[in-house]
């Protein structure tokens, strides 16, 4: 999805990780990220958003819940993390990052949620009166008032398998009625998923049908009494789309991909974030006339097309990958044609590593003169030596 892009506009990322492999000091199956152009992805991406006055919550599940990272966001600038799940929010509590937002796109269980009071989130994402009674409960033994985010749907909204959740709009109005009863939580916040998008036909970040539905509960909120604070505008977070999140109202951003110039906006446009991460395997063996390599990082909404093929002497040439059915372990990855055995196969697709059986590794001083600092990590935040 990203190779041409990477190999246009990030080549040194692309020949590191070549020589990191030819060196035997990664294994196949390993994201390499470049921490540099992460860096500046993300100063960026930071300015602009300070320009428009929009707050940015990093989410880096997809870059495998890396805690040295999240260090590097903290330390920028960047208000904290937003948490896709309660796995990932024990990564960061233990690594002391800022939490802002947990419990989107998944609700925080009942044995974690006092534990996150005590710790101190902005926000819990919330869409049941259950949970919320929960989370009043948890705060009122701790004496603190626990600022809510409300996840709202409506009949005809998008909405992803897997991830069907959120406060029906018809049933949104006494749901706030119920809350409003409970003393340690206060409604400060809305949000949808996704709120925008890229639009491949127009080449632009489009707001979604859902954004109708927030503004609906927000005016139901005015109408009891309810001013919220925030507006929380997520998905395709970048430099280019927060003057959108901007005009739409939103005062939230969630950038993700955008960290690492990989959103679909950035596969067909020279946006203003270039691509940080590749995926590097080497070729298993050939079978009926395809080679394999050794896979692990396979993510199936994953836009994988082809990758870069290296061969011994450094000459290389780009092949269509045969990826395997979404019913199977991707024990191998195909490609069209055969190739040398040892062979470095270099990639650029969407990524979700914390999915991933894969090696993380972060690489320092690819664009400098300065040796070459390697961190490894496991997908789900874990440190190896």
């Amino acid at each position: 999805m990203f190779l041409n892009k990477v190999i246009d506009r990030n080549k040194q990322l692309v020949d590191c990780a070549v020589q990191l492999s030819k060196d035997f000091k990664i294994r196949p199956d390993t994201f390499v990220v470049d921490v540099d152009q992460f860096k500046e992805n993300s100063k960026i991406m930071l300015d602009e958003a300070k320009a428009n006055d929009v707050k940015l919550y990093f989410m880096l599940k997809q870059l495998g819940r890396n805690p040295y990272l999240a260090r590097i966001l903290t330390d920028m600038g960047y208000s904290g993390a937003v948490v896709v799940d309660y796995k990932e929010a024990e990564v960061l509590m233990q690594h002391n990052i800022p939490i802002c937002n947990v419990g989107h796109l998944v609700q925080t269980p009942n044995y974690l949620i006092e534990d996150l009071i005590v710790y101190g989130v902005d926000y819990f994402t919330v869409f049941s009166i259950e949970k919320i009674r929960k989370i009043n409960m948890y705060a009122k033994k701790h004496n603190v008032v626990q600022k809510l985010m409300l996840r709202v749907i409506d009949d005809s909204d998008l909405i992803y398998s897997g991830q069907k959740e959120g406060i029906l709009l018809k049933d949104f109005e006494e749901l706030v009625k119920q809350v409003k009863e409970l003393e340690n939580v206060q409604i400060d916040c809305l949000t949808v998923f996704p709120a925008i998008l890229f639009d491949s036909e127009k080449q632009a970040f489009v707001e979604t049908e859902n954004l109708n539905t927030m503004k609906k509960a927000e005016l139901i909120l005015n109408n009891l009494g309810i001013k919220i604070s925030e507006l929380n505008v997520p998905s395709a977070t970048c430099t280019s789309s927060i003057p959108l999140i901007k005009q739409l109202g939103g005062t939230i951003g969630e950038p993700g991909h955008g960290l690492t110039g990989t959103t679909p906006g950035h596969a067909v446009l020279d946006l203003e974030e270039k691509t940080a991460v590749v995926y590097v395997s080497e070729v298993s063996h050939n079978f009926k006339n395809h080679a394999y390599f050794f896979g692990g990082g396979f993510y199936r909404r994953g836009h994988w097309k082809n990758a870069y093929v290296v061969k011994a002497k450094g000459e290389a040439v780009i092949d269509e990958v045969i990826l395997p059915d979404l019913d199977s372990i991707d024990y191998y990855i195909g490609l069209q044609n055969n190739h040398e055995i040892g062979d470095i196969v270099i990639s650029a697709f969407r990524f979700q590593m914390f999915t991933s059986r894969s090696d993380i590794v972060l690489v320092e001083g690819i664009h400098s003169e300065q040796p070459l600092t390697i961190y490894r990590y496991g997908p789900l935040g874990e440190r190896h030596e």
